[in-house]
């Protein structure tokens, strides 16, 4: 099966014993109130480590507020592509980011175009959700991941546009035979230049689908030994009663759902560009 071989080599590389942890992570927080209420309701059930917030959207000014009341882990939820609708969001924002929207949504491979025209566009957009998301939480973001994962695209990358040090979320792993050639190598590549300067978990997977359940038994096994992101998006049906109707419980077994998104002290930018990734 593609992939089965660099899964292996992951798994004899990076085993460190006792450092496993299983992140859950909830993306779009603020988007708007149901997703909001949504993420807010599986992280007091237990079932969400964190969330990825949004800004200058609808529920934003309110999201804070309940991450505050409620303890909730969030981080920057970085956003090119789907419209700012706060109210107090500048026309000049919107514009810049509707340039950008446009351009990465245009074509399939447009995001991994370094555009040298669009690089003050990037800037003043990412600067501007970094400066936001400190005025809502009070304190700089720790972390960054992308909606629809455009925090990977080559203007933010080699545009060195992430803060350094910051944790930021890697490509997309897959359990063997889920993936073709093509893909994983441009995938270890990109993950190789975001480890130059950022700390990531050691895999990282979506939820969905929820069957076969073998698939699902599996992801979260490998949570026993390594450093697992798992995405998910409550604002989905089958992603909301997964997490709240037990389907997350049948498929953990002895593997427990960390209070936070903590990575152990092991896992670090070197070393993440150093092992082969999951095909």
């Amino acid at each position: 099966m593609p992939g089965s071989e660099s899964l292996t080599a992951t798994l004899q590389q990076s085993t460190q014993p006792g450092r496993g942890t299983l992140i859950i992570n909830a993306d779009d927080w603020g988007r708007n109130v149901v997703t909001t209420d949504r993420i807010l309701d599986c992280r007091l059930h237990g079932t969400l480590s964190s969330a990825s917030a949004m800004v200058y959207m609808e529920d934003s000014e309110r999201g804070a507020e309940l991450a505050k009341q409620h303890d909730v882990d969030t981080g920057l939820h970085l956003n090119f592509t789907s419209v700012f609708d706060a109210p107090h969001c500048s026309p000049k924002l919107k514009e810049h980011q509707d340039r950008l929207g446009r351009f990465l949504l245009s074509q399939r491979y447009t995001r991994v175009l370094f555009v040298p025209m669009l690089a003050d566009s990037f800037q003043y957009v990412v600067s501007a959700q970094l400066e936001e998301y400190e005025r809502l939480y009070g304190y700089a973001p720790l972390r960054i991941d992308g909606h629809h994962h455009m925090h990977l695209c080559a203007n933010v990358l080699y545009g060195n546009l992430l803060p350094a040090g910051i944790i930021a979320r890697r490509n997309l792993s897959f359990l063997p035979g889920e993936q073709g050639l093509v893909d994983h190598t441009y995938r270890r590549w990109l993950d190789h230049v975001l480890a130059k300067r950022h700390r990531m978990t050691d895999l990282f997977f979506r939820i969905p689908p929820v069957k076969p359940i073998s698939r699902m038994v599996e992801m979260f096994g490998l949570a026993d030994r390594y450093c697992v992101e798992i995405e998910t998006h409550p604002a989905e049906d089958e992603d909301y009663e997964f997490l709240m109707e037990g389907g997350l419980t049948r498929c953990l077994g002895n593997i427990e759902v960390a209070r936070g998104y903590n990575l152990p002290a092991a896992v670090t930018g070197t070393e993440r560009g150093q092992i082969n990734e999951p095909g």
